[in-house]
């Protein structure tokens, strides 16, 4: 028995998300299945996070044990070739035993993406919320910085459950052709939270939201009308840090 640390690329806009779900398509299901193919039993993939549906992932990471007598390069391109073309394995690699994609991911890195101009782009449209109206591009760069700090992020999220502190070391805005991309770093996310924390600074560039109303959310830790979630496409999941 090995344990393996892979790291997927995925379009997920034909996909249910990563989590198996009944008669549903989703990356983890997917993924197992190929799997399962190959080890001639069940095998269970272990995501570093679960992407919702419609989210994509640049360097997602996973983790699953087998035993098998293929080698790391072949183990890669018999999955791939069992895979469809929207999910890609981009690195496997044999793993310590204790490892566990998820309970040792140390931060995550996303990005989302906004395509500002007037009319959408066929070659990017899957991967980018298409944006034709005015934006401040200004005032936004200041709203993403102040979500980089550790704090209560009920407020950003529809978490019920969970531990609601999140430590957020990066959170910045970079203008790129027609491109606006925003870039998040954290120790970990909650449900909706990049892209309810867009839907706010998309908010703030269309001036209906200020920066103090920002820091009120903060304080209420309640979600509300002015912190939207934005839609799924525009979100990647980039790279797991370990």
């Amino acid at each position: 028995m090995q344990n393996y640390l892979i790291v997927l690329s995925y379009d997920g806009t034909d996909y249910h998300g990563w989590q198996r779900q009944p008669k549903k398509r989703t990356i983890q299901g997917t993924l197992e299945d190929a799997l399962a193919r190959i080890a001639q039993k069940k095998v269970t993939v272990i995501g570093a996070g679960r992407t919702d549906a419609g989210v994509h992932a640049l360097g997602q990471a996973a983790n699953f044990k087998a035993a098998l007598r293929l080698s790391e390069k072949e183990l890669k391109k018999a999955l791939n070739a069992i895979l469809p073309d929207d999910i890609r394995v981009v690195e496997l690699k044999k793993t310590a035993m204790e490892f566990h994609a998820r309970r040792d991911a140390k931060a995550k890195v996303y990005q989302y993406r906004i395509f500002h101009g007037p009319e959408k782009n066929p070659f990017v449209f899957r991967y980018v919320l298409h944006w034709p109206y005015p934006l401040n591009l200004a005032h936004m760069r200041k709203a993403a910085g102040l979500f980089q700090r550790q704090g209560d992020f009920s407020g950003f999220s529809s978490n019920r459950l969970l531990y609601p502190v999140r430590k957020v070391t990066r959170s910045e805005i970079k203008k790129k052709g027609d491109e606006i991309i925003f870039t998040i770093e954290a120790s970990g996310f909650l449900r909706y939270m990049v892209r309810t924390i867009v839907g706010t600074i998309l908010e703030v560039g269309r001036g209906r939201v200020s920066m103090d109303r920002i820091e009120e959310i903060f304080r209420e830790k309640q979600r509300t009308l002015s912190s939207p979630t934005a839609p799924a496409k525009g979100l990647c999941l980039m790279k797991v840090f370990y």
